[in-house]
C-alpha cells in the first residue's frame, strides 16, 4: 500500500509546480477578499463595477471565482480600488 501524497492546498495539488500554485494561491486569496467586501457594500454589480472602475461583465466574472480571467497585478489594482490593504508573508519554504 502507498503513502497518500498531502498538499497544502488545492493549488498545490491542481499545478504542475510551485511556482504556479504560489500565484494561483496568492489569486485566490485575494479574489475572495475582493468579493466579500464588494458583497458589503450591499449594492447593485453595475454600482460596485463602477466604484471599482471596471464593467458590470468583468465583475461578474470575478464574484464567480474565474480566477483564470485575472492577474495578480490587476487583482493587486482591484482590492486597492476595494479599500483592501494587501500584505505578502515572504518566509523559507519549509
Amino acid at each position: 500500500m502507498s503513502k497518500a501524497k498531502t498538499f497544502g492546498n488545492v493549488w498545490e495539488a491542481l499545478e504542475e509546480n510551485p511556482e504556479e500554485a504560489a500565484a494561483m494561491t496568492i489569486r485566490s486569496e485575494i479574489i475572495m477578499a475582493i468579493g466579500e467586501r464588494v458583497r458589503s457594500w450591499n449594492t447593485t454589480q453595475a454600482r460596485a463595477a463602477r466604484r471599482l472602475g471596471i464593467t458590470q461583465p468583468r465583475l461578474n466574472d470575478l464574484l464567480q471565482g474565474k480566477i483564470n480571467k485575472f492577474s495578480l497585478d490587476a487583482l493587486l489594482n482591484l482590492a486597492t480600488r476595494a479599500g483592501l490593504k494587501i500584505s505578502i508573508d515572504v518566509r523559507s519554504a519549509a
